[in-house]
């Protein structure tokens, strides 16, 4: 039986979590039936489930990914960068569905699954933690402001973030929101 390379295993785990992602989007956790994962991956349950225990693995992965990549981008240029992102995928390609789509189950299993929220608190505080720290490397570099506690700035992204997920979950077009996530970064900066 011929080996599969570590980067082989990978790239197959990324592929199911980028059709994963897309199944989950489009029919929600419980819509997102082992058989639609089938589908939506093109891989038997078994090869699925080499990589992940369970759908609920899955899902957290799915959702683990997107996190993760939303500090990554936090932490390099500021949660103001991942909402010019998430309007861009909008405005280029409509491609907010999978990632969008996430985001809203994620917000959803927090209120019904208590397991779930237990699990998921461990990666809000990443993201929450990453913001405040690029926020006062900001204020240490005399570009913030520095008027308003840096908790209070994060907040203040935070629900500016929410709006935005909110607008485009809604199907609201994007309209001007470039020029709002304007006022939203100078809203921060130093004067």
């Amino acid at each position: 039986m011929p080996r599969v390379s570590q980067d082989q295993l990978e790239a197959r785990r990324h592929e199911i979590l980028a059709a994963a992602r897309g199944c989950f989007a489009r029919y929600g956790y419980e819509g997102a039936t082992v058989r639609r994962l089938e589908e939506a991956t093109g891989l038997s349950r078994g090869a699925i489930f080499h990589h992940f225990r369970d759908k609920d693995s899955l899902f957290l992965a799915v959702a683990e990914d997107d996190a993760a990549a939303m500090v990554e981008t936090v932490a390099r240029n500021g949660l103001v960068q991942v909402m010019r992102d998430l309007l861009e995928r909008a405005g280029a390609s409509g491609d907010t569905a999978g990632w969008l789509g996430t985001q809203l189950e994620v917000s959803r299993r927090l209120r019904t699954d208590p397991e779930f929220a237990k699990r998921w608190t461990e990666r809000a505080a990443a993201i929450e933690s990453a913001t405040r720290e690029r926020l006062q490397r900001q204020r240490d570099a005399r570009v913030l402001r520095d008027d308003v506690p840096v908790d209070v700035l994060t907040q203040f992204l935070e629900l500016a973030y929410d709006g935005l997920v909110l607008h485009l979950a809604t199907g609201r077009p994007a309209g001007e929101l470039g020029r709002v996530l304007d006022v939203v970064e100078e809203a921060v900066r130093r004067p």
